[in-house]
């Protein structure tokens, strides 16, 4: 998931209840349930790096511990901060739960992202297969509105008790973000139920004479009835939109047909290039494509992953990667999106 839904995600948990054990608890949980999204910093080393390393050790069950850590480490820094600055803090800051609420925050993170489509290595480095649900989109706008509401809501109530004169509790905001935790909660099972739904009916039908032997279905933003298929045949792959509300394989007639290129020395030499094997290692449908380099001189080779190249989306620059080798197969250069 992106940024803010796991910000988000961490204040509602805060304001659930756990806040009420130790102060700084909505501040911990907001940090932790982001923290292992600092894996960014492996950008510094190229793209091939960012996509070798992303949703890496961060995001693993070995790691949470030490992003907690880490974490707590920054809410301690800001702790002195505010004491510096003669701020006060309501409850005394419990440490050791403090760093549970940490790791916690972590799993969460963890567990969000196992969701949508890209995926995550949980059991890496021992079991560094990965693992994805495949049933929220990567930004889910329905999420975002219930957490915002969830945590926006409660406030505005209480300036109304407040002009009436009522009595302010000494934790708002609980039955807010408890309600906002639980339609979510209540929206991915919906997701879950119709993602099933989705693949059955791909797993269902013949394609030009061939049996799927896997198939997939991707969830779309704002629609839990709507998902891209993708179905992977001996010879060919196809992507068909699947509505489950209607009981409906491809109902607009756009499904389209990518047929497995043969494997020359050209996709072999870029598949084992250091970005070859981090996409393949990756990718769960993908697609390697050969031509010439743009001077001629050499060879273009494309990866592409289905999953990202459907609903009429059918160039994904951001994820998918390059190789340029030379004109003996030598690798001159790789990288993951469009250079101009």
């Amino acid at each position: 998931m992106e940024p803010v839904t796991h910000f988000l995600t961490g204040a509602c948990l805060g304001r659930a209840g756990l806040n009420r054990k130790t102060g700084l608890a909505t501040l911990t949980l907001a940090l932790a349930t982001e923290a292992p999204d600092i894996d960014f910093v492996s950008l510094l080393g190229g793209s091939v790096a960012n996509l070798e390393h992303h949703r890496g050790f961060t995001h693993t069950l070995l790691g949470a511990p030490f992003v907690g850590a880490l974490t707590l480490g920054t809410v301690y820094g800001i702790y002195r901060f505010l004491l510096s600055r003669q701020w006060k803090i309501r409850q005394p800051p419990n440490w050791k739960l403090l760093y549970l609420y940490a790791v916690f925050g972590c799993l969460v993170h963890i567990f969000m992202d196992f969701l949508n489509n890209y995926g995550v290595r949980p059991f890496a480095p021992f079991y560094p297969r990965w693992f994805s649900w495949d049933i929220v989109f990567i930004v889910d706008p329905i999420i975002l509105v219930l957490l915002f509401l969830g945590l926006v809501t409660p406030a505005l109530f209480s300036l109304v008790t407040e002009e009436i004169g009522a009595r302010k509790p000494a934790f708002r905001g609980r039955g807010g973000a408890m309600t906002a935790l639980v339609l979510i909660v209540a929206l991915v099972a919906l997701r879950d139920f119709e993602h099933r739904k989705a693949v059955n009916a791909l797993n269902a039908l013949t394609y030009h004479d061939e049996e799927p032997v896997k198939a997939s279905a991707f969830p779309s933003p704002m629609n839990p009835f709507l998902w891209s298929g993708v179905v992977e045949t001996q010879s060919f792959f196809e992507s068909a939109s699947v509505d489950t509300w209607a009981a409906e394989v491809d109902p607009q007639g756009t499904a389209s047909i990518r047929y497995k290129p043969e494997e020359t020395p050209v996709t072999l030499a870029a598949k084992k290039s250091r970005l070859g094997r981090v996409y393949l290692d990756w990718s769960q449908y993908p697609v390697v494509e050969a031509g010439r380099s743009p001077d001629g001189k050499g060879y273009r080779v494309r990866f592409f992953d289905l999953r990202f190249m459907s609903l009429g989306i059918r160039r994904s620059p951001v994820l998918a990667g390059t190789v340029i080798l030379d004109s003996n197969l030598k690798v001159l250069d790789m990288y993951t999106g469009e250079r101009k």
